[in-house]
């Protein structure tokens, strides 16, 4: 099971967005400098996702996922950045309940 497009978008967004000038997250945001704004606008509606536009995205989240150090198992049923921040959370304060 994985997190469907339109969710990643909303949930990459919301992390760009609120995130974007955060100094500690700098390298990520840099390297993602295509994909976390994409999936802003693609959220926002700004813009239509043509094909380049949904890989782009799909890898900013797979690195995404990988930098909280969660699956996307783990995450498939939540739409938004405060759900995947929560059981990032959990997880980091509960790591033997894997």
């Amino acid at each position: 099971m994985e997190v469907n497009f339109a969710d990643r978008c909303g949930i990459l967004g919301q992390f760009w967005y609120e995130f974007r000038d955060d100094e500690d997250l700098k390298p990520f945001i840099g390297y993602n400098d295509v994909g976390l704004p994409l999936a802003w606008f693609i959220a926002t509606g700004v813009v239509t996702p043509l094909p380049m536009a949904e890989e782009y995205v799909n890898e900013t989240f797979a690195m995404f996922l990988d930098a909280m150090e969660v699956t996307e198992e783990e995450v498939a049923d939540i739409d938004n950045l405060d759900d995947l921040l929560a059981i990032v959370e959990d997880k980091r304060n509960n790591p033997t309940q894997e």
